[in-house]
């Protein structure tokens, strides 16, 4: 029997992404909606301190573009790497006042994907005067992955579909072609070094089939059918892995960085994924 809920249950490109890299991680973590007590990585309190730095950067940016001026929110910055990151961003960071255009920060949207939903929230859209629509989204990961890791990443793929899906309402009430989507990734630690994705009707009717293909693939799946990744580098940093019997001590970030220093790909990129994915959907 298929365990995934009919109708209301929503996809984003981090649920899609889990599911693509592990089955049964997306079973535990949006099925199961299991809390597993285990740590992601080594040492606790860093890695934890690290990700509040992160949520915070995107608040100030997101005050920032909200018209709360600078240095008000300046003031607020103590840490050394939001200091950092916050100094980067003002100085090469996206500047509202220099767009002819609308600014969205912060805004979610969803469109149908099957009988489910897909949705994510973005940090920025930006619709120009001119016709260009712009995804913008800050990155505050340690290191700066390369384009072919980014390229293949769920988010590149399922934020330019969703825009042209739902972005309408952005857009006047006209419809977003993907000829003027672009994807921005902006990383804090890389302040000049944004990486640019274009979008085109071909990429756009090949993301919509295979978005709609790994849904299919995760109905058709009853409580057996989450299987486990069969690349152990993946587990090590997970928080199932002991309940998985794949380990109980947790990954270091010096693992992560030697991993991202020695190998390319996918294996690479995984050792990435924490801290590339941790603000990617963030409430605040």
């Amino acid at each position: 029997m298929a365990v995934l809920p009919q109708h209301s249950f929503q996809f984003s490109q981090g649920s899609l992404q889990d599911y693509v890299d592990c089955a049964r991680r997306f079973q535990l973590r949006y099925l199961s909606r299991l809390s597993w007590p285990a740590i992601e990585t080594e040492p606790v309190l860093e890695n934890e301190r690290f990700m509040r730095q992160g949520a915070q950067f995107h608040r100030l940016v997101h005050q920032y573009l909200l018209g709360i001026p600078a240095e008000r929110l300046s003031v607020t910055v103590q840490a050394e790497n939001l200091s950092r990151w916050w100094d980067n961003y003002l100085e090469h960071g996206f500047d509202p006042q220099e767009v002819q255009g609308r600014c969205y920060p912060e805004i979610t949207l969803a469109a149908p994907l099957g009988e489910h939903s897909l949705v994510g929230k973005f940090d920025l859209v930006v619709v120009a005067s001119g016709g260009d629509v712009s995804i913008m989204d800050w990155k505050t990961s340690r290191k700066r992955p390369q384009r072919t890791w980014l390229e293949k990443r769920l988010q590149t793929r399922v934020y330019p579909y969703l825009l042209v899906q739902a972005g309408a309402c952005l857009n006047q009430g006209e419809p977003i072609q993907p000829e003027q989507v672009e994807m921005v990734y902006w990383f804090a630690e890389y302040p000049r070094q944004p990486e640019h994705f274009s979008y085109d009707r071909e990429k756009y009717q090949q993301d919509g089939e295979y978005f709609e293909s790994l849904v299919e693939q995760i109905r058709a799946l009853d409580e057996d059918g989450f299987e486990l990744t069969g690349d152990l580098k993946k587990s090590r940093f997970c928080v199932y892995r002991s309940l998985c019997e794949r380990g109980v001590q947790a990954g270091s970030r010096q693992e992560r960085e030697a991993l991202l220093e020695s190998e390319l790909g996918e294996q690479a990129g995984q050792a990435l994924d924490l801290d590339f994915e941790q603000i990617a959907e963030i409430e605040f």
